[in-house]
């Protein structure tokens, strides 16, 4: 059993598309373990988005993920990682698959209201710095 890191980004939550996407990967058999919404402050911020310092999107990056709530999510089912991923679908909504939460809500590569985890170990790193356990 895999576990990944969803984050239901700033613009996905002031559309008020939380319950639709939650909504997608439970219909995927996959299981929300934890849940909750918050403000993510820029420490935390720059924790999970480190790989990306020195980057030219990094302060992009940064401001859009803090500039209001998020919803944070554990989601854990077999092949999770993957299959999240999928389900979320492409960054680029043009070539996002049209039944993915990216092609069927989002028209910006980068405010692309959903993150996953990309990796097993990255989704353990990135659940650390979200949940603390």
């Amino acid at each position: 059993m895999e576990r990944t890191l969803v984050l239901i980004k700033p613009d996905a939550v002031k559309r008020s598309l939380i319950g639709e996407i939650i909504s997608f990967y439970e219909k995927r058999t996959l299981k929300v373990t934890e849940l909750k919404m918050l403000q993510a402050d820029r420490e935390t911020a720059e924790k999970h988005y480190e790989e990306h310092k020195g980057r030219p999107y990094y302060e992009t990056l940064i401001n859009y993920i803090i500039e209001d709530k998020i919803v944070a999510l554990v989601v854990e089912g077999d092949n999770a990682v993957e299959v999240v991923r999928k389900i979320n679908g492409d960054k680029d909504p043009l070539v996002s698959e049209l039944a993915s939460i990216r092609g069927m809500y989002s028209n910006h590569k980068t405010r692309n209201l959903v993150h996953a985890s990309d990796s097993v170990e990255n989704a353990e790193r990135e659940i650390a710095i979200w949940f603390n356990i």
